[in-house]
Formats: C-alpha cells, sequence, structure tokens
C-alpha cells in the first residue's frame, strides 16, 4: 500500500469501533436510556467474539458470539433498570466494572494465543484499483454494516412509524404510554439493539484490528462512544463524521511518532480523550442546540400506572 492507503486504512480501522458503539448509544437515548454500561458490553464482545472464533476457527461464528454478548449484557441492564427500575447510571457503570472483570477472567485462558482474523472481502477488478480499490472495496464485513446500521439507524429514526415511537417514547414516555405504546418494551428493544452493535464494535477490536485478546483492550473507546452521541446532538449522521473524525486524531498520534516529530508520546496518547473533552465543552456551550435536541425523558425511569 502506498502511504496515503495505509493512513485511510488506519483511520477506518480505528473510527468503525466507535461508530458502531455510538450509533447503537444514539438509538438507546433516542428512547430515553442513558447506558453507560458501552465500554463494558465492548470488552465483553470483545473477549466473546475472540474466544468462539478461537475455539470453532471461524471468524464469522467469533462475530456472531459478539454480538450476543454484547446483547447479553445489555439485557441484564434492562431488567436491572427497565423492570426492576434501578438508576440507569449507577446501573451502567456497574456493568462497565462488571465487563470488565468478568473479560478479564475469561479471557486469561485465550492471552497470548494467536488470533483468527476476519479476512477482508475481495471484490475482483475493483478492489485491485488504486487507492479507491482497497480503501472502498477491500474492507471488512463489519465496515460495511457499521456504514449501512448508520444509514438504516437515520432513515428509521426520521423517516419510519418505529422511529416516531423511539422518539415520542425519549421524548415523553407518559404520552407515549397514553397513546397505548409499550414504553418498557421498545426501550428494551433499543437497548438490545445498543447490546449488539457494541458488541460488534468488541468483536472487530478483537476479530480485525488486532485479532488478539489483551485485557482492557477497548481503552476507553466506550466512553468515547457515549461522548460522540453528545458531540453529534444525537444525529446518526453527525456520529459518522464524528466517529471517522475522532478515529483520524487517534490515528495521527501514531504517525506522529513514526515519522520521528518529538512530541511526547504520553500527550500523543491522550490526544483523542483530550480532544473528547474538548468537543463536550463546546457542545455543552450552545445550550440552545443541546435543549433542542436532547431527549427531554433521558435517564428517567418510567412505571407505568396501569
Amino acid at each position: 500500500m502506498t502511504g496515503l492507503e495505509a493512513v485511510l486504512m488506519t483511520i477506518i480501522a480505528a473510527a468503525t469501533p466507535l461508530l458502531l458503539a455510538a450509533i447503537g448509544e444514539l438509538v438507546a437515548e433516542r428512547s430515553g436510556v442513558l447506558n453507560l454500561g458501552v465500554e463494558g458490553m465492548m470488552i465483553m464482545g470483545a473477549i466473546g467474539g475472540f474466544a468462539v472464533a478461537w475455539v470453532s476457527g471461524s471468524a464469522l461464528l467469533g462475530v456472531v458470539a459478539a454480538v450476543g454478548a454484547g446483547v447479553g449484557l445489555s439485557l441484564i441492564f434492562a431488567f436491572l433498570t427497565q423492570t426492576l427500575v434501578s438508576n440507569q447510571v449507577a446501573t451502567g457503570l456497574a456493568l462497565t466494572l462488571f465487563g470488565l472483570g468478568l473479560s478479564g477472567l475469561i479471557g486469561e485462558a485465550f492471552t497470548g494465543l494467536p488470533g483468527v482474523k476476519l479476512q477482508p472481502i475481495h471484490i475482483p477488478g475493483l478492489s485491485d484499483l488504486p487507492l479507491v480499490g482497497p480503501v472502498i472495496f477491500g474492507q471488512d464485513v463489519i465496515v460495511y454494516a457499521s456504514i449501512a446500521l448508520t444509514v438504516l439507524v437515520a432513515w428509521v429514526l426520521a423517516r419510519t412509524r418505529l422511529g416516531l415511537v423511539i422518539r415520542a417514547t425519549g421524548g415523553n414516555h407518559h404520552s407515549a404510554h397514553a397513546l397505548g405504546y409499550n414504553v418498557i418494551a421498545v426501550r428494551y428493544g433499543c437497548i438490545a439493539f445498543g447490546g449488539a452493535t457494541a458488541g460488534l464494535a468488541g468483536g472487530y477490536l478483537s476479530l480485525v484490528y488486532t485479532p488478539q485478546w489483551i485485557e482492557n483492550m477497548t481503552a476507553g473507546r466506550g466512553w468515547i462512544a457515549l461522548a460522540l452521541v453528545v458531540f453529534s446532538t444525537w444525529a446518526p449522521r453527525r456520529v459518522a463524521v464524528g466517529a471517522y473524525l475522532f478515529g483520524a486524531v487517534w490515528i495521527m498520534g501514531l504517525y506522529v511518532q513514526g515519522i520521528g516529530i518529538n512530541i511526547a508520546p504520553q500527550f500523543l496518547a491522550s490526544l483523542p480523550y483530550l480532544i473528547t473533552i474538548a468537543a463536550l465543552v463546546a457542545i455543552s456551550g450552545n445550550r440552545l442546540l443541546t435543549r433542542t435536541n436532547t431527549p427531554a425523558c433521558l435517564g428517567q425511569p418510567f412505571v407505568p400506572d396501569r
């Protein structure tokens, strides 16, 4: 690959798990649920996908397992917050700690083992084109899935009855309930969708980005995904832009070190998180934009009166 191809490929690889995790969390938050357990669901997807892929020898089975692990953890959160009406912030934080601890326990047996890499798709003729071939037509199925899911979520939320119900549930759950919609069921479905995409994001890390198991390999990406939802003001297209922007920042730090520019590596490693904080401060300063787009019932429990 040329230098430009390598840069673009690595930016896409860095942005994909952020986009997947953020687009699922966006759906959950548009329904009124604040799930801070994205990091925990991602890391469980990473170890679940790696373990099944290594045992079975099939990366595709690993992808399915990663999605299943994320959904399983998300349903625990859904049961605690929607059925037992526990505090969403505290439960989400506990979910992250639980996922990090459980993944470390399960992953101890898989540390140092060679991974099963999910191979990119090769389209004869198109994948061999210079520059655009590997960048556009030579990605793996998860990259294409992340783009398709973003387009699908944007269309569903803006153009379909289901999207209207989700937005109504997050905007005023009492009114949605009075109109006959099952608020709890809608939120269960949105939470499960967020868990599926977070698990897929984790599976991408252990099956594509770094095809091996490393404890805490999510490295805070779940928190960046949460920040991306706020950064995008709950708009799917802005989530995609933000994910690729943050992915570029992440990779540029590595390239700066590689070409020998004398900048402290500790500063470069912290740069994505500093950019995240700066973006949140900038968005928070625009109160009109935040107030207009924030789901009114975000983080609020709902108990049907009948």
